[in-house]
């Protein structure tokens, strides 16, 4: 059976049945599919539920408030150097963790339930003005796995003795208890569980909106459990220090600025490198990647092939369905060769509707089979529309280092006249480029 990936405005009126809610213009929410409305609104009323039932009864204290205010404070700053900084669109991660992990482990719940809306606040208002049910969200996920931690960080210990309210910036300072081997365990564990938790709360919303990833593939993705354990380690330290003075607070800020600014800088190299339409590199970043690639196999004397994809009929897709339908073709085309292909594999976008693969270390044979399976996996997924099932075929030109060019530019070449070859021979199909045939362009 063929696989369907359609738009999240398709999506939207499948599971609605054409359903418009009266108020949908004034929040984005409404757009999106009823159970990924369901599980948000669910959160977000369990997270004010909490913060009710704790408000009232939690006491506030004048220590507990400075300390409060004082991590807020430095998350307040490293929010501002985000923000000189710029962010990336879409997607992006930050290290605000570093601040809202002391707030769970020193502080009552109360204080992990507020401490992400707060930041957050001031991160929708001096950075990023995204959808506002997102940034709700994201503090609600954080703010409910932060309770969690604190009540499980005193659960497993004994009532934890509590410093004066005057002695909150002395050394040893009022938690220095914490340094100690079992309770220095216990926070692990729970810092540990913050993570996980809020990790976990948010990769359902994101399966939500598209359920034909995989959900262990956003919860178990190698990058993203690097970027935790980076967070959970930071927090874990700038915890120590708040546990030994509050003014040591001074000392931990500007590492964790330095840290969160070259993690942005990363996001926003990539996501320039990156082609916007369909996530996989742009002309300018694969061709300097391929560039390297060849020169590195050229050296190595190393198997390398280009294979130059075209989309057939690209035209007539935009011309009866709209280019909005066009970007999800291709987008999803995008996606499907990556899932072909190794990961070490250059994919990128070279023109309009043209992709351009490197395989390193891939023989002509193996390269031809690569080919066959880009095309045969194009030809079975397909994009769903208002009034029906849109599928396109591509046609691939396959050429080797060696044996048809010795740099990129003459593979590309090389691969260009293969692919001319596909298109005339009826399409649909993938050509190998031997011998080249400078006539092949008339």
């Amino acid at each position: 059976m063929p696989a369907v990936r359609d738009t999240a405005k398709e999506r939207q009126r499948e599971n609605r049945g054409g359903f418009s809610w009266p108020w949908s213009w004034r929040c984005p929410l409404f757009y999106e599919p009823l159970p990924l409305i369901a599980y948000v609104t669910g959160v977000l009323g369990c997270y004010l539920a909490f913060i009710g039932w704790e408000a009232a009864c939690t006491p506030v204290t004048a220590g507990d408030f400075a300390l409060f205010s004082a991590l807020m404070c430095c998350g307040a700053v490293c929010v501002e150097a985000s923000g000189r900084l710029g962010q990336p669109t879409g997607v992006w991660r930050d290290l605000l963790s570093a601040w809202w992990l002391p707030v769970a482990l020193l502080l009552p719940p109360l204080y992990a339930l507020a401490a992400p809306s707060v930041l957050g606040l001031l991160s929708y208002i001096r950075v990023s003005r995204g959808a506002v049910y997102r940034r709700i969200f994201s503090s609600a996920a954080l703010g409910l796995s932060g309770a969690l931690a604190s009540a499980l960080f005193r659960w497993l210990l004994p009532a934890a003795p509590r410093g004066q309210a005057v002695a909150w910036l002395t050394y040893p300072g009022p938690n220095v208890w914490l340094l100690r081997p079992q309770p220095a365990m216990a926070a692990i564990v729970c810092a540990v569980v913050f993570g996980l938790l809020n990790a976990g709360l948010v990769a359902v919303a994101a399966w939500l909106v598209d359920p034909d990833t995989r959900l262990s593939d956003m919860l178990w993705d190698r990058e993203r459990m690097l970027l935790d354990l980076t967070e959970t380690c930071v927090g874990i330290l700038v915890t120590i220090a708040c546990a030994l003075s509050t003014l040591l607070l001074a000392v931990a800020l500007p590492p964790v600025v330095l840290l969160q600014r070259s993690l942005l800088h990363s996001q926003l190299k990539t996501q320039a490198r990156t082609d916007p339409k369909t996530g996989v590199l742009n002309a300018g970043a694969w061709q300097g990647e391929a560039t390297l690639a060849v020169d590195r196999a050229r050296r190595r004397r190393e198997s390398l092939a280009v294979l130059l994809a075209d989309v057939d009929y690209f035209k007539r897709v935009n011309d009866t369905y709209g280019h909005l339908t066009g970007d999800a073709v291709l987008r999803t085309l995008a996606t499907e060769m990556r899932q072909q292909v190794r990961e070490s594999d250059l994919v990128g976008r070279f023109g309009g509707e043209e992709f351009a693969i490197v395989l390193s270390g891939t023989t002509a044979a193996e390269a031809y089979l690569v080919a066959e399976r880009i095309r045969r996996g194009v030809g079975v997924v397909k994009v769903l529309t208002k009034d029906m099932i849109v599928g396109v075929t591509v046609s691939i030109g396959v050429a080797v280092l060696g044996s048809h060019g010795g740099d990129l530019g003459e593979l590309l070449e090389s691969a260009d006249i293969a692919l001319y070859r596909a298109k005339r021979a009826g399409r649909d199909r993938v050509c190998l480029a031997n011998p080249p045939d400078p006539a092949d362009r008339r």
